[in-house]
């Protein structure tokens, strides 16, 4: 099994699948490397695959007695390194896409763009910071499944109901466990300035991140793209894989492949 040490001598696990341009998927609070088995299945004949455990996560070290949450970018900084899979399109699920926005601000060079699914990637803006902090008191009130998939899929599908609540039990850190989670964020100035490509991927059906905040983000952070997906709820890639996958894709045609489809840029949201 392929395992990286990170800059402070943590062990971190990740998976390679496939060949080709590379991607690199970054797991939220509940998920490890193997949740995104609908993701790898889908795209690996076409694209290099990489998924990783952050410390505290799955496979990889953890030990330590506290977990915070700012040693994630090193994780994937680590991971980026060992996969040698050439510049790498980071796509953060949730807190995951915080940890990726850092390691790609850290190392531009390495980074061929960051997709926000579901989050702001921690972004350190006051305006923000109201809204989400607005959006995630009204999530609160909701039991947990309510805010990550749709009463829908939970009725026509408890096997992987089931199995999505099972994936957290893999894990030692808990969301409650994270330290640091929004520290040190980047400012808007300091995204635009490291010059990488900001993809925000929303769910319309989003209950802990309200797409008229994600909206409100895209405009703030000048030249980054907004892709806001019809019908899907916040663990988008599970529910909806299919849905997910292709705004992946679009992305990775993007700005790997300079397809001229998907290089207009619009004053507003795309919406599928």
């Amino acid at each position: 099994m392929p395992f990286t040490t990170a800059e402070d001598g943590t062990r971190v696990y990740f998976e390679k699948h496939g060949d080709g341009p590379a991607v690199l998927f970054v797991h939220g609070s509940g998920g490890h490397h193997a949740a995104w088995w609908q993701q790898v299945a889908a795209l690996r004949d076409r694209y290099t695959v990489i998924t990783v455990d952050l410390r505290g996560f799955g496979l990889s070290d953890s030990s330590m007695e506290e977990f915070d949450a700012r040693a994630f970018p090193s994780d994937i900084l680590a991971v980026i390194e060992a996969a040698q899979a050439g510049r790498v399109l980071l796509v953060g699920q949730s807190i995951g896409a915080a940890a990726a926005l850092k390691a790609a601000i850290a190392r531009p060079e390495s980074a061929a763009g960051v997709v926000l699914a579901h989050s702001l990637g921690g972004i350190d803006h006051p305006e923000l910071a109201r809204l989400v902090a607005a959006d995630r008191e009204a999530a609160t009130r909701l039991p947990v499944l309510d805010r990550l998939l749709s009463a829908r899929f939970r009725d026509e599908h408890p096997d992987l109901t089931f199995l999505f609540r099972q994936m957290g039990t893999f894990n030692t850190a808990k969301m409650a466990d994270l330290r640091n989670l929004n520290a040190d964020g980047p400012t808007v100035e300091q995204v635009v300035a490291s010059g990488i490509a900001v993809f925000f991927l929303a769910g319309e059906l989003d209950a802990v991140l309200s797409v008229a905040t994600v909206e409100r983000a895209a405009r703030v952070v000048t030249g980054s793209h907004l892709d806001v997906v019809a019908g899907a709820p916040h663990s988008m890639y599970w529910e909806a894989p299919e849905k997910f996958n292709s705004a992946v894709e679009r992305v990775l045609r993007r700005v790997h492949e300079r397809d001229p489809e998907t290089m207009t840029d619009t004053d507003g949201p795309v919406r599928v």
